[in-house]
C-alpha cells in the first residue's frame, strides 16, 4: 500500500530528515584516517538521541547499529567495527532516525584524503545522477523516469548500476512502497502523484554490477572487488518540481 502524505506529515518528516542531515555533518567532521566506523556510529548515536530522536537503523530487522558504514567495495549495509579508515579510502554513510513519529533517511560517500582520479569521478558521477533522479519526482512523471535518468547518466560515464538494491517510500515505516529502482523505462510503472514521499539512492559501481551478500549477513559487496558509491535523497513528489526534505548543506559546507 502507498500512502501518500499530508502537508502536516511533510513537515514532521521535513524535521527527521533536517536531524539525518545534521548527523551526517557531525560525520563528517571525524572521518579521516586513524578512526574506526564504530567510533563513527558512536558518535552518530549520541547525537541522534541528544536530539530527541532514535536511531532509525538500530535494531531494524535485527541491524546491529545506528549507522551503516560501507567502504570501498562494500555497496550497501556494512556494519560499523574495529576497522580504522585509511588515506585513499571511501566510505558511504547511511543513516536514519525516527523523529516525531516518522523517519529520515539519506546517504553520502566521503573520500579520506586523497583517492584515486577514477574513484573521485565514480562519486561525482552517482552524486550526479542523484540529482537527475530527483528531477524526474515531479507530478504526472512515472517511476521509470526516475530510473531511466539515473541508468542513463550511469552508462553515459561508462559506470555501472546495482540492480538489486532500490530506493523506497518513506514515512512512518522506514520502507514503504513503492520500490524505486535506479533503471527504468521512461513512462513505465506507478505514475507519481503529490504527497508521494521517497528515498532515491543511486548505488553505482566502478566495475561490473554484480554483488553478493557478505557472510556477516547484511553487507553487500561488489563481485568484482572494485569501489560502489551510494548517494540518497529522500523527496516528496511536488507539481513541476520535487522537494528534497534531506540536505548535504552539513556535510559540503566544511568540505
Amino acid at each position: 500500500m502507498i500512502f501518500y502524505k499530508t502537508e502536516e506529515e511533510i513537515e514532521l518528516l521535513k524535521m527527521s530528515n533536517l536531524l539525518v542531515a545534521k548527523t551526517l555533518g557531525v560525520i563528517s567532521r571525524e572521518i579521516a584516517p586513524g578512526i574506526s566506523t564504530l567510533r563513527l556510529d558512536k558518535i552518530a548515536e549520541e547525537y541522534i538521541r541528544d536530539n530527541g530522536a532514535k536511531p532509525g537503523f538500530l535494531g531494524y530487522d535485527g541491524f546491529p547499529n545506528t549507522l551503516c558504514v560501507s567502504i570501498n567495495s562494500q555497496v550497501v549495509h556494512g556494519i560499523p567495527s574495529s576497522y580504522k579508515l585509511k588515506e585513499g579510502d571511501i566510505v558511504s554513510c547511511d543513516c536514519g532516525v525516527l523523529l516525531n513519529g516518522f523517519y529520515g533517511d539519506s546517504a553520502y560517500t566521503f573520500t579520506v584524503g586523497s583517492v584515486a582520479p577514477d574513484i573521485r569521478q565514480l562519486l561525482k558521477v552517482t552524486k550526479e545522477a542523484l540529482y537527475k533522479g530527483v528531477e524526474q519526482a515531479i507530478e504526472g512523471n512515472h517511476l521509470g523516469d526516475i530510473g531511466f535518468a539515473i541508468q542513463k547518466h550511469a552508462e553515459q560515464n561508462l559506470v555501472s548500476v546495482v540492480r538489486e538494491m532500490v530506493g523506497h517510500g518513506i514515512g512512518k515505516n522506514l520502507h514503504e512502497d513503492p520500490q524505486v529502482p535506479n533503471y527504468g523505462k521512461k513512462g513505465r510503472g506507478l505514475k507519481l502523484r503529490e504527497g508521494l514521499v521517497v528515498a532515491i539512492e543511486p548505488m553505482f559501481n566502478l566495475g561490473k554490477r554484480d554483488i553478493y551478500q557478505d557472510s556477516d549477513g547484511w553487507a553487500i559487496v561488489t563481485a568484482d572487488g572494485k569501489p560502489s558509491a551510494h548517494f540518497e535523497h529522500t523527496v516528496v513528489v511536488r507539481k513541476g518540481k520535487a522537494q528534497i526534505l534531506s540536505s548535504f548543506e552539513f556535510i559540503e559546507d566544511i568540505n
